[in-house]
């Protein structure tokens, strides 16, 4: 792959795409492209700043998305994610929420395209793996294709690598992050009419996209794709990406490989201090649409968040994913026989 093979990714999405989880998606596709969910320059300037830019060297390609306006700032985080080993710098210029906006970040950024601009040249300058942007098609009832263009051509000749295009505008008033994400009509239109005006710019479409088939057509006039809650809460709609997408010949790893994978990643981070449930609560879509998917989602729920829980748990409902399986075929789960599941899971240290 090269530094910008956007061809699929998976959107920035806040409490859901941490490392637990790009870790677990990964072990789905490995060429999809994932992201961070957004970092603010204070948290990394500020905080701790080990537990927002930590991951697992498993989930290259992984950029980093930094929220804010201080193109100083910007540089000195892009710097920092650049020095941990992400393979992109990636600007929000799209969350609409009430706080990101009084941190002057974000979608309300879009107003203010010179400074967006100062941030990706000041980045640019500090680290040598892409700068990429997020946005919206617009903002409230800054909303018409000129001002987008305006904006579009103002970041590129920052050096901006790519962009990213939400194909709904946000408003800033009026409306939830939830509803924004909803409410605005989708204009796939004008993020098309953008990449004709734009032609040499990378460009990515996001929103309301949520099957391969779907993403595969979206290549013809885009660079690439990005899926966002459908990713999260079907992951594995994604198990069939790198053939479809990507021309892998590689067959697509089964939940019980992907569960295998798991096991000792739960386990190292069990050591650490990591809460069982940081981890589950993540997978369990796991096995959906399958027999014994409801006994494993049941399981996790009522056992995962308990203080002191460990990998039993995870042993557990994977002996109840292959009861489901039994009581459903009459026949084991494929490739992992009923009778030696959790014993097979059980060999592996703690518990």
């Amino acid at each position: 792959m090269t530094a910008l093979d956007h061809r699929l990714s998976i959107a920035p999405m806040m409490d859901w795409t941490d490392r637990h989880f790009r870790y677990f998606a990964r072990l789905i596709t490995r060429r999809t492209r994932l992201y961070t969910e957004m970092v603010t320059t204070g948290a990394l300037l500020h905080g701790d700043r080990a537990r927002f830019l930590r991951f697992d060297p498993a989930e290259h390609p992984v950029a980093l998305q930094l929220g804010g306006s201080d193109p100083a700032e910007m540089a000195a985080c892009a710097r920092m994610g650049a020095d941990w080993g992400y393979d992109e710098v990636n600007i929000n210029v799209g969350c609409p929420s009430d706080r990101v906006q009084n941190g002057r970040f974000g979608a309300c950024l879009m107003a203010e395209p010179g400074l967006v601009a100062d941030c990706v040249a000041a980045m640019k300058a500090a680290v040598d793996v892409p700068v990429t942007v997020k946005s919206r098609i617009g903002i409230d009832d800054r909303d018409s294709y000129e001002e987008l263009a305006a904006f579009t051509d103002t970041v590129a000749a920052a050096g901006c690598d790519l962009l990213v295009v939400h194909a709904r505008k946000a408003w800033l008033k009026g409306l939830s992050p939830k509803e924004n994400r909803d409410v605005p009509p989708l204009r796939y239109d004008v993020v098309e009419r953008l990449k004709g005006d734009f032609p040499v710019l990378p460009m990515v479409v996001n929103g309301g996209i949520t099957t391969l088939e779907q993403a595969r057509a979206m290549l013809a006039p885009f660079d690439g794709v990005m899926i966002g809650r459908e990713a999260y809460q079907n992951p594995w709609a994604l198990a069939a990406a790198d053939g479809l997408i990507f021309g892998d010949p590689a067959p697509p790893p089964t939940p019980h490989d992907v569960l295998d994978a798991l096991f000792p990643y739960i386990e190292r981070n069990l050591t650490e201090g990591v809460p069982l449930n940081a981890m589950t609560r993540h997978i369990l879509g796991l096995f959906h649409g399958r027999p014994g998917a409801k006994a494993w989602r049941r399981h996790l729920s009522e056992h995962a968040h308990r203080p002191g829980a460990g990998i039993e748990v995870l042993r557990a409902a994977a002996a109840a994913v292959a009861r489901g399986r039994i009581l459903h075929t009459g026949k084991p789960v494929a490739g992992a026989p009923a009778d030696r599941i959790a014993p097979r899971f059980a060999r592996r240290g703690r518990g």
